[in-house]
């Protein structure tokens, strides 16, 4: 399998995405799409992995983002599957004929979600940290929701995620020291995140796998 995977800034690597793909016996490249502007010809690759960013899905005043719009628009044309983690499900939505907006709530936190297919995207608590929500775009599967929006949603070998399977305690590290700012004006204890990261670490990566194996098997159908 060949897989593409797109990050957007340094503090957001694949983290659990590369062991889930490496037990897959997966072919990986990961493209910075934010300092690499070369055109990308999804149809190069199986699976293409869209993590998440500090910056909207919406805002095209950031030169990747145009950019990274329109090679998912080619990957959805050519039936290649995309799955969207935070930024990147935002992105799919918006590929798929969604808009995405600025939330009027912030989700950041371990927060349970609402799902219609618990042995695809299990009801968590799931890893939360974004301002933007998104609508479902027309052809698409509600999957799960929160109260806040959105949470899954499945369209085709597609699966566009609001929340962040990807998360290891590594990660979690580095978004506190680097997003510690977001965490102040959102009123988050910095301290008690990472000691519940720390804690709920082995259930989370048995679900992220669970999530991972099963969109693998059943949505993108890659066997």
């Amino acid at each position: 399998m060949r897989a593409l995977v797109l990050q957007h800034e340094e503090p957001s690597p694949p983290g659990h995405v590369t062991g889930w793909l490496g037990e897959h016996g997966a072919n990986v490249e990961t493209l910075r799409i934010d300092i690499d502007d070369r055109e990308v010809d999804p149809t190069a690759y199986d699976l293409i992995v869209s993590l998440g960013s500090e910056f909207a899905a919406f805002d095209d005043s950031k030169p990747f983002v145009p950019r990274e719009l329109r090679l998912l628009r080619r990957a959805v044309d050519a039936e290649v599957p995309v799955l969207g983690l935070c930024f990147g499900g935002q992105m799919l939505a918006r590929v798929l004929g969604g808009e995405g907006f600025r939330g009027t709530t912030s989700e950041i936190g371990w927060l349970p979600v609402r799902s219609d297919d618990p042995e695809l995207v299990p009801e968590g608590p799931w890893f939360q940290w974004h301002f933007d929500s998104f609508t479902l775009p027309p052809e698409a599967t509600l999957i799960a929701e929160s109260d806040v929006g959105p949470q899954a949603f499945v369209a085709g070998r597609n699966l566009g995620l609001q929340f962040h399977p990807e998360v290891t305690m590594e990660i979690m590290d580095d978004w506190v020291r680097v997003y510690r700012h977001e965490l102040d004006a959102d009123g988050v204890d910095p301290d008690a995140l990472l000691e519940e990261t720390k804690r709920r670490a082995p259930d989370s990566c048995r679900m992220s796998w669970q999530l991972l194996d099963r969109y693998l098997s059943d949505v993108a159908r890659l066997g």
